[in-house]
């Protein structure tokens, strides 16, 4: 299996600009989930009382052989996930690769073409994740690690063109203020804020924090392949229009600075995990795991997503990090 871990990078003594509005907001989000779980919880415990009489009749006990056929009772651990279409992605994806490959049981309310703003400040997520929290509390069961995985969908796709100056500009390319805006400001403090709301409610409702593992993405190819063919519910393709409407036709000039706005995204991820508030929090460094050379469809199934081949490479280094202990 692969040795690759996450970065050892030093904590930083404080939060980065504007943080400190995000780890705040992510600590309201939390309480906002929790006053609603709690209502909820509330009624469901109602309902038990009431169904208390004929529930001993209604409960089966599954044979041995039954067990068996699904992979025995046993367990590598438990994961929770949220996050992207890296973790929900057809027939296969990083967490499926984590059960099948490795054993875990893994929980998720991950949802393709989510981007992490959405995560973040909708709610959604956040709430599921945390009816999932409460469904292992009831099981006397801890998760192992909480994965996340996002950002992508808040730089690719319709709008990432904005992200160029025309190839027949004085500053063709990638438009550095335009990455520190939305990359290093907007991607950031959603980042924050949602690693903020998963740890408070993970000390609320387990008592302590669990390891959370992050990451960046690998450098991509924007060669216009979008999931089968452009057919799906995300048919992309994500880059390859951006570069087109800039006047950047040619592939191996493209590759580069799609490299250098996935390089980009990393120093921000990695600096987000370095906080002192997200001791708990561990990055991996995705990159170089599936190549961008000439053999980039062996790895590549599209622009943004890994073939069956690629995945299972990438599960390998986020089982890395989780035997370790995160």
């Amino acid at each position: 299996m692969a040795k690759k871990t996450t970065r050892k990078v030093a904590r930083t003594k404080r939060p980065p600009r504007g943080a400190d509005k995000a780890l705040s907001t992510g600590r309201s989000l939390a309480a906002e989930v929790l006053r609603f779980r709690d209502a909820a919880l509330r009624k469901r415990t109602a309902a038990i009382r009431r169904a208390a009489p004929s529930r001993a009749a209604a409960m089966q006990v599954l044979a041995a052989a039954q067990i068996q056929a699904v992979g025995g009772a046993t367990r590598a651990g438990v994961l929770v996930a949220e996050g992207d279409s890296w973790f929900d992605y057809a027939w296969h994806d990083v967490l499926r690769m984590l059960e099948d490959h490795y054993g875990y049981d893994v929980e998720s309310v991950a949802h393709k073409g989510d981007s992490i703003e959405q995560m973040a400040y909708e709610g959604g997520q956040l709430e599921e994740f945390t009816r999932l929290i409460e469904k292992l509390i009831r099981q006397s069961v801890i998760p192992t690690a909480i994965l996340l995985s996002g950002g992508g969908n808040d730089v690719a796709g319709q709008a990432f063109g904005m992200f160029l100056d025309h190839a027949r500009s004085p500053n063709a390319g990638l438009n550095d203020q335009v990455m520190a805006g939305v990359i290093d400001e907007r991607v950031r403090f959603a980042y924050v804020t949602i690693l903020m709301a998963v740890t408070e409610l993970c000390r609320q409702r387990i008592g302590r924090t669990v390891p959370i593992i992050v990451h960046g993405y690998d450098h991509p190819v924007p060669d216009g392949r979008g999931f089968l063919g452009g057919w799906g519910p995300l048919p992309g393709p994500w880059l390859e229009p951006g570069f087109r409407e800039k006047g950047f036709a040619v592939l191996d000039d493209r590759i580069p600075m799609a490299a250098a706005l996935i390089d980009r995204f990393n120093a921000m991820v990695q600096n987000v995990a370095a906080m002192p508030e997200f001791a708990h929090v561990h990055y991996l460094d995705l990159r170089g795991t599936l190549s961008n050379a000439a053999n980039y469809k062996t790895w590549w199934a599209n622009e943004l997503h890994p073939t069956e081949r690629g995945f299972a490479k990438v599960a390998d280094l986020f089982a890395s990090v989780i035997q370790a202990g995160g």
